[in-house]
């Protein structure tokens, strides 16, 4: 634990790979998570947990089977348990994620790319 704050900006600005999330703090059994994003993304879904998209800078799209949520700046979405989704953004997009530890970014999505390895460096 430390007595300074977390500052996003600063988090995000070490960031320089597109869907790897980079753990910042954590929150009892949850990790806060900075991720820049760009293109699309791969769909999957969450058996066990939903997930908390904060957008920071630029335009996130959630897909989801049954229509899609678009965020701007100062806008957040929580992904309910077991909705399929797929995060899509056009341009680069600065996000925060809030999700239990260990959770893997692609979900039941088997053989992606796209699967990130756990990083806690910016904790």
């Amino acid at each position: 634990m430390t007595d300074r704050p977390v500052d996003i900006a600063d988090k995000l600005s070490r960031v320089s790979e597109h869907w790897a999330p980079k753990v910042v703090a954590r929150l009892n059994d949850y990790e806060i998570k900075v991720v820049k994003v760009q293109g699309e993304f791969v769909w999957h879904t969450h058996e066990d947990t939903d997930e908390l998209f904060l957008v920071v800078d630029g335009e996130l799209t959630i897909q989801l089977r049954d229509g899609d949520v678009r965020l701007r700046p100062g806008q957040l979405y929580v992904v309910p348990r077991g909705v399929e989704h797929c995060p899509v953004a056009e341009g680069e997009v600065h996000a925060v994620l809030m999700e239990p530890r260990g959770v893997v970014n692609t979900g039941d999505a088997t053989d992606s790319s796209l699967t990130a390895s756990y990083d806690d460096s910016l904790a």
